[in-house]
């Protein structure tokens, strides 16, 4: 089980200086959406030239042209891609076709996915590597979490690995952990805290004890 820090809300200098702090503790960097918007793929790099012992997920929520945005973010030095559940087979497929290609790996967000056990038989089909659920900011603001969504799709999913994201804290991990996936993402229960280190390590060993 791997314990992936997903950067949202920093540019790139502020990414690399937090890592910094918890690169012993954490196994994959994420460039989140937001990054990527206000970076560009230079934040991947950058991050990849840093730290490259670490693998780094390029978030880029991938939704048409598969196989030339993968192309893109492998260029970067991406380790991981995300393409979104909700696009078409076809641009799934194609992102996975180019992953293969660069030796690198997908993982499908299922954010705004309606039904969820339908979709995740129907991509892990496809060839994926991960297969992600995701509670978004937005959901998460009402009071939503990811963990019933993964024992959905731990029950039904057969070939991909399994991924879990949105608002997973300390405190919430042991019951994340219990699922049992194979990367679990934390985002602000890491980046929000004043002692990030000691978190980090602390989510470190749940996850190691498992």
């Amino acid at each position: 089980m791997k314990l992936q820090l997903a950067l949202d809300l920093v540019n790139i200098p502020e990414g690399i200086e937090l890592v910094k702090e918890v690169q012993e503790h954490i196994d994959i960097v994420e460039i989140g959406t937001p990054v990527v918007i206000n970076e560009g793929l230079h934040a991947v790099k950058a991050m990849k030239e840093a730290f490259p012992s670490l693998e780094v997920l390029a978030d880029l929520k991938v939704m048409d042209a598969g196989g030339y945005e993968v192309m893109k973010a492998s260029e970067s030095g991406a380790d991981y891609i995300t393409v979104l559940g909700v696009s078409e087979d076809a641009t799934i497929r194609g992102a996975v076709e180019e992953a293969k290609k660069q030796k690198k790996k997908i993982l499908v967000d299922m954010i705004g996915v309606k039904d969820l056990e339908t979709r995740a038989k129907e991509v892990d089909v496809l060839g994926v590597d991960y297969i992600c659920v995701h509670t978004g900011y937005d959901l998460q603001a009402v009071g939503q979490n990811s963990f019933e969504d993964l024992r959905t799709i731990k029950r039904v999913v057969k070939n991909a690995k399994t991924a879990v994201a949105g608002g997973i804290k300390l405190n919430t991990l042991p019951e994340v952990v219990k699922a049992n996936p194979d990367i679990v993402i934390v985002g602000g229960g890491i980046t929000g805290e004043s002692d990030k280190q000691s978190v980090a390590r602390e989510m470190k060993q749940i996850i190691q004890q498992g």
